[in-house]
């Protein structure tokens, strides 16, 4: 099987963001396009769990205030005895002291007493109800409480259910904006993924590098186009016993292939290509290859062009391109004969290694 090295690209891009914005717990890149497909259903699940807990949460609701009553029923009737109680007591020793017989100092006495027992009797009563409404404040404020909620589930469910899931539904939808910013990236990834599958049924004298990042300082100068080149990104690269092949991977639409905005990746190759012929040719030049000697004088690697198109191609041919769908990628790679050893092969990657 092909050897490879490196992480496609778009799927360190879409790794990078999702950790930008803390999201995890997508593994694999079928994950994340099953979010997107099941995100409705999976809004339509939040909502009907949460219907489920307010709908538990009324029957809860309901025994307590049930329990509460009760409570409040048996603390007032307790409280209320227990003041009648008290009142009656000092009733009876109003009486008692009305009927005793004494001189007149006890009688005095008794008289202050009397007045003593009747202020007691008249504040009781005064206080009465008040007494019986404090021993309930704490049980009937939550008895308020719990009851309004539960006129307000009974009376506004579905107003009750959004509340409760509006922080998950938040949270869901929010991950899913962050996803959908992703989704050139997820196309992109799925393509490079196809062709790095199909790669990798190459035999095992074939090299493949994802993702070759490189910056030049100094920049390069491109003749061709009269500017600088200070960074190249390829897609892939396959080192095989022919040459070098460029890859630029498009998961791209018959109407993207017709937007006339998106960069050509024809151009993009191209660039990549006089960047990468430099590299190799720099290497060649300090011996630093190692690549066997012809008498007749260094030898070139072949450095071709392809962008590998998953489903739709243009009919226009290029020059100094080749645009193929992904079913033709092995026939074309395969179509050439081998000029470079296996020794030379991994030569060649492990400089190319060297300068990401």
């Amino acid at each position: 099987m092909c050897k490879v090295y490196n992480t496609i690209g778009c799927l360190t891009t879409i790794k990078s963001h999702l950790r930008e914005y803390n999201i995890d717990g997508y593994k694999s890149l079928n994950e994340l396009i099953d979010f997107q497909k099941n995100y409705s259903v999976t809004r339509q699940q939040i909502i009907s769990n949460h219907k489920f807990l307010v709908e538990q949460e009324g029957n809860g609701l309901s025994d307590k205030i049930i329990q509460l009553d009760y409570s409040i029923k048996t603390k007032k009737r307790a409280v209320k005895q227990k003041l009648l109680s008290e009142l009656k007591k000092l009733k009876n020793r109003l009486v008692n002291l009305a009927s005793v017989q004494a001189n007149i100092i006890q009688a005095f006495i008794n008289y202050v007493k009397k007045i003593v027992l009747k202020l007691r009797i008249w504040y009781i009563k005064l206080i009465f109800n008040l007494k019986i409404e404090n021993s309930l404040k704490d049980l009937t404020a939550d008895y308020n409480k719990i009851n309004s909620r539960y006129k307000y589930i009974v009376s506004s469910f579905d107003d009750a259910v959004m509340e409760s899931c509006l922080p998950q539904l938040r949270e869901l939808e929010g991950k899913k904006r962050i996803i959908d910013q992703l989704n050139n990236s997820i196309y992109g990834a799925i393509g490079e993924q196809k062709v790095v599958r199909e790669l990798e049924k190459l035999s095992d004298d074939y090299i493949l590098i994802n993702d070759f990042n490189c910056r030049f300082n100094p920049a390069i100068y491109n003749r061709q186009e009269n500017d600088y080149i200070n960074s190249v990104q390829i897609d892939h690269i396959l080192i095989s016993p022919s040459g070098v092949f460029l890859i630029e991977t498009k998961n791209w639409s018959q109407d993207s292939l017709n937007n006339s905005n998106l960069y050509s990746p024809v151009q993009q190759i191209k660039r990549a290509n006089f960047a990468l012929y430099k590299i190799l040719n720099g290497e060649i030049s300090t011996d630093r290859l190692s690549l066997n000697k012809h008498h007749w004088g260094d030898r070139k690697i072949s450095i071709r062009n392809l962008v590998v198109l998953i489903s739709h191609k243009p009919n226009e041919e290029f020059q100094y391109v080749k645009v193929l769908t992904l079913d033709n990628l092995l026939g074309y790679v395969n179509y050439f004969k081998p000029s470079i050893s296996s020794n030379e092969v991994q030569i060649i990657a492990t400089s190319l290694l060297n300068f990401i």
